[in-house]
């Protein structure tokens, strides 16, 4: 993603499958038949349009280019009982994490989250008889056929969600986007000013042989949830996270006094109005850019505070190094965990 313009998360596009091929009227004509009777086939069927997940995607920006995805009708029949050949399926590859809803009433269609995953969003109309398929013994010679069905028509909404084991979150400017680089090696754009990240960034991060992907979330804000600064639009891509890395911002508590308690509860505020499942989240709170702070200390009623609530607290530096490898583990283990408990629910 080498621009904001490359990421595009959300498309409405029309989809329309071919129609069905006619049915043929036709009447043996042969010189050496006197008694020839209909010979007109079948009409072939219309391309289905078909959805498919391809992990090897990662935005939605071909199809912010292609808006209308049309398939071809069926071939229609011919003489001698010849039916028309059934046209060829459209594929679309989406890519991995893309939901699909119906745009005229809102509902879900296809949650594409496995790799190859399929769906015929859109399918061909029937191939209409042909007049041979008319004759009985009391109408031996009809001169008529079917016309082809039409191909279904719809207009549908693709919202690409990301999919990463832990998502990182925070307030602008927390750090989200050095520790991303710090911990693997995307590149997302960092600078020492808000909104830096206006898209989403993925990484494969590794600790103790066990991999794992970590997607850093755009900037929140109060009222993210109600769409403030884009922020339902960056909530989206944290819903599948299977454990959260929250980062408050030391560095500004040290050099403007900021509120981190403030600040946590801000975040924590947005991610319940936008989801309430996400606040059961496994969540492990990141105290980031502690380079800047020279009295730490002053840290432990905060710390000691969000331990009372269950959390695991962790003081970090994307710029030196502190931290990061105790934070990497602490993500391997709420992980495992995740993978512990899904694995006793299905037993």
């Amino acid at each position: 993603m080498k621009s904001n313009e490359s990421f595009i998360d959300e498309v409405t596009i029309a989809v329309f499958a071919g129609d069905g091929g006619d049915g043929c009227v036709s009447l043996r004509r042969e010189k050496f038949v006197p008694r020839g009777g209909p010979d007109g086939g079948d009409g072939g069927r219309g391309g289905d349009v078909v959805l498919i997940a391809d992990r090897n995607l990662s935005t939605l920006i071909d199809r912010r280019l292609q808006r209308e995805i049309r398939a071809e009708a069926g071939h229609g029949g011919a003489g001698r009982c010849r039916n028309g050949k059934d046209a060829r399926s459209v594929e679309i590859a989406l890519p991995l994490g893309t939901v699909v809803y119906d745009a005229e009433d809102g509902s879900m269609l296809e949650d594409l989250a496995l790799d190859g995953a399929r769906v015929v969003i859109a399918r061909g109309g029937k191939g209409g008889r042909g007049n041979a398929q008319f004759a009985t013994s009391t109408r031996q010679t009809p001169d008529f056929a079917e016309r082809g069905q039409p191909g279904q028509i719809r207009r549908v909404r693709l919202s690409l969600k990301l999919l990463a084991d832990v998502g990182l979150v925070g307030f602008p400017n927390a750090g989200k986007s050095t520790l991303l680089r710090r911990i693997s090696a995307a590149r997302p754009r960092v600078a020492a000013y808000p909104f830096t990240t206006l898209i989403p960034s993925l990484g494969v991060a590794e600790v103790d042989e066990r991999r794992f992907v970590v997607a850093d979330i755009p900037g929140l804000i109060e009222g993210a949830s109600r769409g403030v600064g884009l922020g339902d639009r960056f909530l989206r891509h944290i819903e599948r996270t299977r454990a959260i890395v929250h980062l408050l911002d030391a560095g500004a508590w040290a050099l403007e006094s900021r509120d981190l308690s403030a600040d946590y509860e801000a975040i924590r505020a947005e991610l319940g109005a936008y989801e309430p499942a996400l606040l059961d989240r496994t969540e492990i709170v990141a105290l980031s850019k502690i380079d800047l702070v020279p009295d730490r200390e002053k840290l432990a009623a905060l710390e000691a505070d969000l331990r009372s609530r269950g959390r695991e607290v962790l003081r970090v530096s994307s710029t030196t190094g502190e931290g990061i490898e105790a934070l990497l583990r602490a993500m391997a283990r709420a992980l495992a965990a995740c993978d512990s408990a899904t694995a006793e629910r299905a037993s």
